[in-house]
């Protein structure tokens, strides 16, 4: 029996012409949808979103207790809308525990400028209390480059450094998807983060290799949701303007 074979060019154009025919069946309509109706969140300058927790408005520490027993309240001094980190006292964290989040957090170095490198305006965001967002007056002050503002601490340094001089504020909006473990504690996905620090995006879907530690390498811990936790490095850092929203 012969076998009829059609052109390649004629099967092209007999599909094209299908899929042309079957767009033309489409209306604007057919792709649109209306639900569900999403959330409205509300902004405003220099306000946390409608949707917020807010962490710090000013007033109070009422949100966060001392790291060394998480029974006592956080010590550090609220003045003029504003806290600071009180030398000696031991981190503070907060009350609640967190896991995907956006994180707004502004902070100050002290104006009277004193020591060099890591001895200047040091503090940190630890992320679930495991992962070091670095804190430190970065305007002509040379360190370690993973130890630098806007660093994953001792792991990934900063895209760049977003320079401030001692005394003004900085402002860092944080995205971070936290590592997940399975059932018997086998990681399954890295944590992820990126930083806009001053506008400025220094950290971009940055992996996190694991704790953020002074000596030695990264460790994987197994954990759940885990606290925001600020740190007394012994420097007069200020903060103002705290507010977390959970993804």
């Amino acid at each position: 029996m012969n076998k009829i074979f059609m052109p390649c060019c004629i099967i092209s154009m007999s599909l094209m012409g299908s899929l042309s025919f079957a767009q033309t069946k489409f209306q604007p309509q057919d792709t649109e949808f209306y639900t569900p109706v999403l959330r409205t969140v509300t902004t405003s300058e220099n306000k946390a979103p409608s949707d917020a927790i807010v962490l710090f408005d000013g007033s109070n520490l009422n949100q966060w207790v001392s790291s060394n027993n998480v029974k006592e309240p956080a010590s550090w001094k609220v003045q003029n809308g504003i806290f600071t980190s009180t030398p000696k006292t031991g981190n503070i964290q907060t009350k609640e525990n967190f896991e995907d989040f956006q994180l707004h957090v502004e902070w100050k170095s002290p104006e009277v400028i004193k020591g060099e490198g890591q001895g200047r305006g040091n503090s940190g965001i630890f992320l679930q209390g495991q992962y070091e967002v670095q804190v430190l007056d970065n305007n002509n002050n040379p360190t370690y480059v993973n130890g630098q503002a806007g660093s994953i601490y001792k792991q990934q340094p900063p895209l760049v450094t977003a320079v401030k001089p001692a005394g003004q504020w900085h402002t860092y909006d944080i995205l971070y998807t936290a590592p997940r473990f399975n059932a018997d504690g086998v990681l399954i996905k890295k944590g992820i983060v990126t930083i806009i620090h001053n506008g400025v995006v220094v950290q971009y879907n940055t992996q996190i290799e694991g704790t953020t530690e002074y000596i030695g390498l990264p460790k994987t811990l197994v954990h759940g949701p885990g606290p925001i936790v600020l740190q007394d490095h012994g420097d007069l850092v200020d903060f103002r303007n705290i507010w977390l929203r959970r993804l």
